[in-house]
């Protein structure tokens, strides 16, 4: 219903903001990761929105990246996981984080999120391993928004061999969990080549 609201932000609580747009002050259930991230009261804000409509209740929940929201509508497709689960869960680890654990089948990483037990865990990943994909997680490196299609073109080459040294880690025996959160950590220069990313990211998988 509402892609994202953009407004004051007039209230911080633990688990909800109050954001104020067009004279309206909407009440955002939001992840405690997220009210840490958030700026002073006062300040303008962005809020990526999923609206829960019931016959007993009408309900927003909010996040600062446009990829938070993807994965948490991904997370509440899990039987067992509501809208609470989902925020619970990006509580304690981010996007990537949750795509790497699900890749890597850590139960244990997504347990630790308040309210969800081990048996919970294993049927995110059970569910949602089939609809995240090494490509999801690489949208993280991907083209800013507002970027121009020459920076586009650049960044399109710098992904490609990013995913080659995943592809060539992953042909090695290294989970595709730990081959990503490895290659994200090469900084990229001008000269840089595939060959170079995979022996720099192989310097962080010890």
């Amino acid at each position: 219903m509402y892609a994202y609201i953009k407004g004051r932000l007039e209230e911080i609580a633990d688990d909800a903001v109050v954001v104020e747009a067009g004279g309206i002050g909407y009440n955002i259930k939001v992840s405690t990761a997220t009210t840490e991230l958030l700026p002073s009261i006062g300040n303008e804000v962005k809020i990526y929105t999923y609206t829960l409509v019931r016959e007993d209740a009408f309900s927003l929940f909010g996040f600062l990246q446009r990829d938070d929201l993807e994965i948490f509508k991904k997370l509440i497709t899990v039987s067992g996981i509501g809208p609470k689960g989902g925020l619970a869960i990006l509580s304690v680890m981010s996007a990537d984080a949750l795509r790497f654990a699900v890749m890597a089948g850590d139960a244990k990483a997504i347990a630790k999120a308040p309210g969800i037990g081990a048996k919970t865990a294993e049927r995110v990943i059970l569910e949602l391993r089939d609809k995240i994909s090494l490509e999801d997680t690489l949208k993280g490196l991907g083209m800013p928004e507002g970027a121009s299609r020459a920076d586009n073109g650049v960044q399109g080459g710098e992904n490609q061999m990013r995913r080659e040294a995943i592809e060539a880690l992953v042909a090695l025996g290294y989970s595709a969990s730990d081959a990503t959160a490895a290659v994200k950590k090469v900084e990229l220069f001008e000269e840089t080549t595939s060959e170079m990313i995979l022996k720099l990211a192989l310097k962080h998988m010890f």
